[in-house]
């Protein structure tokens, strides 16, 4: 008599933790790394690939299962200067997760989808669906991100049109982006030229390298003063009445949002 085959496929493991909320696809590799993870008594390594109903997964000495999953968790956050778009920090800095109650917080996997550095603000999204971070961070998928940055000076139009063209940054060429000048402020003591004067752009990325704007505004010899996502995709930081959303408060998405993001990334909505 032969055993009954088993009509589980068997999965990396670091995609079946992100799949179950534990953490992002790329938290969920640092955890394997630090031996922070088992199956079946034993510390797993990178690439072991597991069966979720038959082996015994442990995170940090849990247990994990998929009946333990936590519900699906979708945050809108405008987040604040001086604190970090992780879920923790050696060095005892606050991060976005430190702007949310301890019940969201708490044994839901929820983490930042990408990230706004130290000193920037604005839109931020929070999940605990590793899969969809996965999907939107990668490079293939396009999603566009509006930023209003003030810059020192005035750049000229030739600037402004590289900028759009796209650049060299660390040996690949950017993706063309939408800039627009907003406004400009002039030095009013009037003795300071162009170095007294700033300007506000809208700029629109469709990729998100680490410090782009910031690195592309030095290029071209006008410094980031002041840089403020509000947009993701559709995703404005007005909640649904209307109202402006505070900084360093979220709002859950609304199902109509949620849809776009899975549409965006072509993947399935867990129930």
């Amino acid at each position: 008599m032969t055993d009954r085959p088993d009509p589980e496929q068997p999965q990396r493991l670091q995609k079946i933790l992100s799949q179950w909320g534990i953490a992002s696809r790329r938290h969920a590799e640092a955890l394997i790394t630090a031996g922070r993870v088992r199956v079946n008594g034993q510390v797993a390594e990178i690439g072991a690939v597991v069966r979720s109903q038959r082996d015994r997964i442990e995170v940090d000495g849990q247990w994990v299962r998929p009946a333990d999953r936590p519900a699906p968790l979708y945050l809108l956050l405008n987040k604040p200067a001086k604190v970090l778009s992780a879920c923790a920090d050696d060095r005892s800095r606050a991060t976005v997760l430190d702007l949310l109650p301890r019940s969201l917080t708490e044994q839901t996997g929820l983490h930042p989808i990408g990230r706004l550095d130290w000193d920037s603000t604005g839109a931020l999204l929070l999940t605990n669906q590793g899969e969809l971070t996965n999907a939107l961070t990668h490079p293939r998928f396009h999603l566009p991100k509006t930023y209003r940055v003030w810059v020192q000076g005035q750049p000229g139009a030739a600037d402004l049109d590289r900028w759009r063209a796209g650049v060299l940054l660390d040996g690949r060429p950017t993706l063309p982006a939408q800039v627009r000048v907003v406004q400009t402020q002039r030095d009013r003591r009037g003795d300071r030229g162009d170095r007294g004067d700033r300007t506000e752009l809208e700029i629109v990325l469709v990729e998100g390298r680490n410090r782009q704007i910031r690195r592309m505004a030095e290029l071209f010899n006008h410094p980031v003063i002041k840089l403020h996502r509000v947009a993701i995709g559709s995703l404005t930081l007005r909640s649904p009445d209307g109202s402006l959303l505070a900084s360093g408060r979220y709002r859950d998405l609304t199902p109509a949002e949620i849809r776009m993001l899975y549409q965006q990334t072509r993947l399935d909505r867990p129930q």
